[in-house]
């Protein structure tokens, strides 16, 4: 790993409280306070402004980074004099200058790509992945890889490959996954915005537990990877941001520009009013958390305040069916991915190079193998019947997860398989339909609980329905602004 010494990242821990104590006491710093920029949008505003240099913005993302990376572990990789470089070359694009995070599941040129995992150690990318590419177009200058756990299998960030990441709002509990890295990076304020992939929850999930926006885009509307596409594409590339606007910005600037879906367009606060489907209560059967259920109450209202039509909704789906057919096809996912290491480390598949959780996922799909071929085609079916639910509402309501964040080790890879299933299980109740479906989904920060912990509120449309996604989610933020509310773990 490309990590600083431990001498190095006390010195920029060190700078940030002695700024931090000249204010408190009234006192100036030596040098002028520089600006803070409301997200990536003003930042880069004033980089092509000339208000400000990409490489003064990097550096001073890197002494963020510094400052808060002892106490969070979302960073894999530090390319930090590698981003210096490209910070003080020539960048054009929507984000020129504006310095991020790539989650360790997708290549950037000259990085390492590990994916959480062991058995990956030494990997280079040769080349970008082709939604890097188009981060890279549009100027974003790259600090490093954000953790995530062994191949994105997980709704926590714990891999054994470099340790638990933390969340900035309580450091004894997950940040989620499995973009865990890259949310807690943004929720501490080293980035504006940081990518984020998700596959069954992955954006929405990390951004609800550490009170960012995340929106999961449509099937293919923006690209994902360059090889051959699954029999079914449950997984989307996208961003987990501060700002709404800058989620728009990141959406345009990287859109497939297939010819499947009309380009997004200009994005304004939501005029006309919706009809929303309060859906509360888990697919699956699990119970809700007493706090997620006040905060989600609480945003319904805040939705009939806006004037919206909120109706109770109960998804009409067999969910423990829907879940074990999910968690199947899951599991072919481990099993490709432990073959895909053992070729690589030139190691048999077992725990020398993979976790017990990938293990364990891996062995179910081997021991279930005649049911896939029926697995996918129930799942291929779904979105006809998931449209069919928004025949008399245009968005559903649903929380993100069972429960605020847990903590660290509920979810741990190398525990009881058994024991760790039913926690993910209890904790990911709601996020997986939309990914089978391929439909628009966020979590929106609009809720906290009684003892601090962000609660995320999922709002679903259809496929397609991004741009009202979007507006909706701009109406919420002037509604009830989040970019204020900071967790006790912030570089700013």
């Amino acid at each position: 790993m490309l990590k600083l010494s431990r001498r190095a990242m006390l010195a920029g821990s060190a700078a940030t409280a002695a700024l931090v104590a000249c204010s408190r006491n009234g006192k100036s710093p030596a040098e002028p306070v520089k600006p803070v920029y409301a997200d990536g949008t003003a930042m880069a505003a004033a980089i092509a402004a000339g208000e400000t240099t990409a490489l003064q913005q990097v550096e001073e993302a890197i002494t963020r980074a510094k400052a808060v990376e002892p106490q969070i572990n979302g960073i894999v990789t530090e390319t930090f004099e590698v981003a210096r470089s490209d910070a003080a070359g020539l960048l054009s694009g929507a984000f020129a200058g504006v310095p991020s995070f790539i989650k360790d599941l997708i290549d950037w040129k000259g990085a390492p790509t590990q994916e959480g995992c062991r058995g990956l150690a030494g990997h280079i990318a040769t080349a970008d992945n082709v939604f890097a590419s188009k981060w890279r177009g549009a100027g974003i200058v790259s600090l490093g890889k954000s953790a995530t756990p062994e191949a994105g299998l997980i709704s926590s960030t714990e891999p054994l490959a470099n340790g638990p990441t933390r969340n900035p709002w309580d450091l004894s509990r997950i940040p989620g996954g499995s973009s865990g890295g890259a949310a807690a990076l943004v929720a501490a304020r080293v980035v504006p915005f940081a990518h984020a992939s998700d596959g069954g929850g992955s954006i929405r999930i990390p951004a609800s537990t550490c009170g960012v926006f995340g929106l999961k885009p449509s099937r293919d509307r923006l690209p994902y990877s360059d090889g051959d596409a699954p029999p079914l594409q449950i997984s989307v590339n996208h961003a987990v941001t501060l700002s709404v606007r800058d989620s728009i910005g990141l959406f345009k600037a990287a859109e497939a520009n297939s010819g499947a879906y009309p380009p997004l367009g200009d994005i304004q606060p939501l005029k006309r009013r919706l009809r929303i489907g309060f859906a509360p209560e888990p697919i699956g059967g699990t119970a809700l958390h007493p706090d997620t259920r006040a905060a989600l109450e609480d945003v319904a209202q805040l939705c009939r305040d806006l004037g919206h039509e909120v109706m109770d909704y109960t998804i009409p789906m067999d969910g423990p069916k829907f879940t074990d057919a999910f968690i199947l096809y899951w599991a072919t996912g481990a099993a490709q991915f432990a073959q895909k290491v053992s070729a690589y480390s030139g190691k048999p598949i077992g725990p020398d190079i993979l976790e017990p959780w990938t293990l364990g996922l891996a062995k179910m799909a081997l021991g279930r193998m005649t049911e896939i071929p029926g697995t996918i085609g129930y799942l291929q079916n779904f979105e006809a019947q998931y449209d069919s639910f928004f025949q008399s509402m245009d968005v559903i309501l649903s929380p993100v997860t069972g429960s605020p964040a847990v903590p660290i080790g509920e979810q741990a890879p190398d525990g009881d398989f058994d024991t760790v299933m039913d926690n993910v299980l209890k904790f990911v109740a709601f996020t997986s339909p939309m990914n089978v479906a391929g439909a628009a989904s966020m979590s929106v920060p609009l809720a906290w609980s009684p003892s601090g912990l962000p609660i995320g509120a999922m709002f679903s449309g259809r496929k397609g329905d991004d741009a009202l996604l979007f507006e909706l989610a701009l109406e919420l933020e002037a509604a009830r602004p989040w970019a204020d509310r900071k967790p006790s773990v912030s570089a700013l």
